[in-house]
């Protein structure tokens, strides 16, 4: 794990104690800091038990800590801990503020920060594999993998690269990244900000801590991000806050089989201007590209069985999201594609999905969304109403044939009958497992009823 003495002899509180938390927690006390700590869960507190006090946060006495870190999951809009603190005058920050807290003690090193409201996790998981693959050490973390305070600190030379969600930047103050990127910004997590705007600002942050000499690279393809990049531009310099040069590697993508449709060109572009900032080749660029295997549950290649490719794409949890997916396909008689979508809405319409309408042969909607998607498609393209997944990966895999595409893709979070969206894209890998002949088929009954 990270430690630092920058942290010894204080005082934190530690609200939610999911997995970023516990890394907090164990970053703590390894530094010599006392921890106070909540979740009303009772495991993590058992686990603990002994080694940390436990208060209620809305009861405690927060006079004198050094800073109440929270769970990203805590909503700064409507949490009474944030009147507590401002009251109290502690900061609220996150596991990534520690982590730029405790960086003047690690060894020599470079920071990557990656945020967007889609294809951060892609891009993230590129920059890490185009740098092992040209012998640079890497660590990847933040909103993907493991926490980053749990993982061990890099050797000299070696780059941290962080997926930043908007909850994380909005708990960060001092996260100066080396390079940082922008792939997009559209309307999500509304229910957490005032307003797209709010949201947008939100991301913003992530350059703003940025030292006017950092490099930052924008996904130049929406409004809102532009309006970023312009004001960053001004501020340090264009050649310092540039838009992703998608048109150099259009003629490569080809070679590229996890990266292929509009969206992954931009995060390639993206991905690209972060490395080639920190020094390596085009050479080498170019080789990673083509050996990039993709991420589990996004636009992920189940294979192709009797002639039919299956693609999961569980992680597609927006219309935003889902609409590259889409695009990746574009229309071809001899490809149709056979469209699973629904769950739980984040939107009332399908409209950045509309443009790719025309490549879809049918689709198969599912979940709390499936009555409203269905009334949404129909007349645009042939619909079957599903309601569970099971019956929608049945249905499209009897309508389909030789050369088609099952896609996954469901434009909507899971929590109306997964507990989140690696649960559905496994029961999706299962069940086309089941079809298919493959081992491996059982998925569990889906958790009805769970809330978000």
């Amino acid at each position: 794990m990270i430690t630092a003495s920058a942290f010894s002899g204080k005082r934190y509180f530690v609200l939610g104690l999911a997995r970023s938390g516990m890394a907090v927690v164990e970053t703590l006390l390894a530094s010599g800091a006392a921890v106070t700590a909540w979740d009303r869960r009772e495991s993590p507190r058992e686990e603990l038990a002994g080694r940390v006090e436990f208060a209620d946060p809305l009861a405690v006495d927060l006079l004198g800590m050094d800073g109440i870190v929270l769970s990203p999951g805590v909503p700064l809009n409507t949490h009474p801990i944030v009147e507590r603190a401002r009251e109290a005058g502690v900061p609220l920050i996150g596991d990534i503020e520690l982590f730029a807290m405790a960086r003047p003690e690690l060894p020599p090193h470079k920071v990557i920060g990656i945020t967007g409201t889609n294809g951060k996790s892609t891009t993230t998981a590129l920059v890490r594999h185009l740098l092992e693959q040209a012998g640079v050490p890497a660590r990847m973390g933040g909103n993907i993998g493991l926490p980053i305070l749990a993982e061990e600190p890099l050797a000299e030379g070696g780059a941290y690269v962080l997926e930043l969600s908007s909850y994380q930047i909005d708990l960060t103050r001092s996260l100066a990244c080396e390079a940082a990127a922008l792939t997009n910004i559209t309307p999500d997590h509304l229910d957490r900000y005032d307003g797209f705007e709010a949201y947008a600002a939100s991301k913003a942050r992530l350059f703003a801590m940025q030292g006017a000499g950092q490099f930052a690279v924008f996904g130049c393809a929406d409004p809102a991000t532009c309006v970023v990049q312009q004001a960053e531009a001004q501020r340090r310099g264009a050649e310092r806050a540039i838009c992703a040069d998608l048109e150099g590697l259009r003629d490569h993508q080809a070679d590229w089989p996890s990266l292929q449709g509009p969206h992954n060109l931009q995060n390639a572009a993206i991905a690209a201007a972060l490395v080639l900032e920190l020094g390596m080749g085009r050479d080498q660029l170019l080789a990673g590209l083509a050996s990039f295997r993709g991420l589990p549950h996004r636009m992920e290649r189940l294979g192709e069985f009797d002639g039919v490719l299956y693609v999961n794409d569980s992680k597609a949890t927006n219309p935003a999201s889902t609409a590259p997916a889409l695009a990746a396909f574009p229309p071809d008689p001899e490809r149709r594609v056979h469209w699973i979508c629904g769950g739980l809405p984040k939107a009332d319409d399908l409209d950045e999905c509309a443009p790719a309408f025309g490549n879809i042969a049918c689709a198969y909607t599912i979940g709390e969304a499936g009555p409203r998607f269905a009334s949404i498609l129909e007349g645009q393209m042939p619909v079957e109403r599903c309601e569970m997944l099971s019956e929608a990966v049945r249905r499209a895999n009897e309508a389909s044939r030789p050369g088609d595409v099952v896609l996954f893709s469901p434009a909507c979070a899971s929590f109306d009958q997964f507990r989140d969206y690696e649960t559905r894209g496994e029961c999706f890998r299962r069940l086309v497992a089941g079809i298919t002949g493959q081992p491996g088929a059982d998925c569990p009954v889906p958790m009805a009823g769970t809330a978000s």
